[in-house]
């Protein structure tokens, strides 16, 4: 019997858990390959952490799905490897009355999504979970967790080598061509043939989807995410997490404050169009070019330019992100925020300008490709991994 071979390009979460599920589940011979020199480079290491309950999604949307069963899957993977994993919980407080009926709305979507020990707080009730936060009312998700995702891709990693793949590092993908042997790919200086390759590249999903014949019919739009991290004592003042009521206009959750497995607080991150596909303190010019040319983009901006320039200026001015932030904690001041590492994130926009909420998998030829796997994707890579091989074509012998 021969063995099926399958690429997978990006060592992120989702793509070593893809690499891992097809390894285990098909027996296949599986080979990850990236352009970094390490595994989980880009946002699965660029985030807040949080292994999300499943409040936001709209009930019966893929992510819902997911989400709810890659929590169960990443709790257990966590615990059998000795994992970082602490159900903090989660409170997303409404600062004004005006947001009582969306905080009740987002109440009854958890329920539908079955999130666990869903309750709604009065402002003291809420107070009695986070003693420094204020607001009119809360939705509190008492297991909601925190983690550290790049070392789960770092455990990830290893159990694709334990089950007989291999991950190839510094190997960017450079030509991808179908043929009757299967899917050719030159990533670096090799080329290799596999059966099936799936494309979970990230930011870099245009790129490979043009190499493999099928740039779709939306983009990836990077969006740079700031942080801030509370200095001193100001991090007593945050037992968990601390999230603002989202607009349900946007997939962006707003500036919070979350607390880390190693005892540190993040504050943030807000939301700005970035002009670099990894643009976390510079710009491309290559990159602004194919971000700004893409109709989407400028559609997206002009629906959009009030909460853009509300987003930009919150980045330039230090004083706008501690007003955001002490709507919510009240004690905390410009000194008590020190400046941390950012991310970039992924976001897939289509041509009329519209933002893809959904998770988003096609199939192309013998190429699967993930068009979108914005946040909760690091929570949801288990159960992603499981959906993906399910869509991966069986090789015809």
């Amino acid at each position: 019997m021969v063995t099926e071979k399958i690429g997978v390009v990006g060592a992120g979460i989702v793509g070593l858990a893809v690499a891992r599920e097809l390894a285990a589940s098909r027996g296949a011979e599986v080979t990850v390959l990236d352009k970094e020199n390490r595994v989980g480079a880009h946002q699965t290491s660029h985030n807040s952490g949080v292994v999300h309950a499943g409040i936001y999604y709209p009930p019966g949307s893929l992510k819902a799905r997911l989400c709810r069963e890659g929590v169960a899957l990443l709790k257990d993977y966590c615990a059998h490897h000795g994992l970082p994993y602490d159900e903090v919980g989660k409170l997303v407080v409404a600062s004004t009355q005006a947001e009582r009926p969306r905080l009740a709305a987002l109440a009854e979507r958890a329920r539908a999504n079955g999130v666990p020990g869903i309750t709604e707080l009065d402002a003291l009730a809420l107070r009695e979970i986070e003693p420094h936060a204020v607001g009119v009312g809360a939705v509190h998700s008492p297991h909601t967790a925190i983690t550290d995702f790049g070392e789960v891709a770092r455990r990830l990693a290893l159990d694709v080598a334990e089950l007989g793949g291999s991950v190839r590092l510094a190997h960017p993908v450079r030509a991808i061509r179908e043929s009757a042997r299967g899917v050719e790919v030159l990533a670096a200086r090799r080329r290799l043939v596999f059966d099936r390759l799936v494309v979970c590249a990230g930011l870099g999903s245009d790129a490979v989807a043009r190499m493999a014949g099928s740039p779709g019919e939306v983009r990836i739009v990077p969006f740079r995410g700031e942080f801030y991290a509370l200095d001193g004592a100001a991090k007593d003042l945050v037992r968990g997490l601390i999230y603002p009521v989202p607009d349900p206009r946007y997939p962006f959750l707003g500036v919070h404050l979350t607390k880390q497995v190693d005892g540190e607080v993040l504050v943030g991150p807000n939301a700005v169009l970035g002009l670099a596909y990894e643009g976390y303190t510079r710009w491309n010019i290559r990159n602004s070019w194919q971000i700004l040319t893409w109709p989407g983009t400028l559609r997206m901006a002009r629906r959009h330019w009030r909460t853009g320039l509300r987003e930009i200026h919150g980045s330039l001015v230090k004083s706008a992100y501690v007003r955001a932030t002490r709507r919510y904690v009240p004690e905390l001041t410009a000194s008590d925020l020190r400046r941390a590492e950012g991310g970039v994130r992924a976001q897939a926009v289509a041509r009329d300008g519209g933002l893809l909420d959904d998770f988003a998998v096609d199939v192309h030829g013998k190429v699967v490709l993930v068009r979108n796997a914005p946040s909760p994707a690091a929570t949801s890579s288990l159960a992603i991994a499981k959906h993906i091989a399910g869509i991966v074509p069986a090789p015809v012998r």
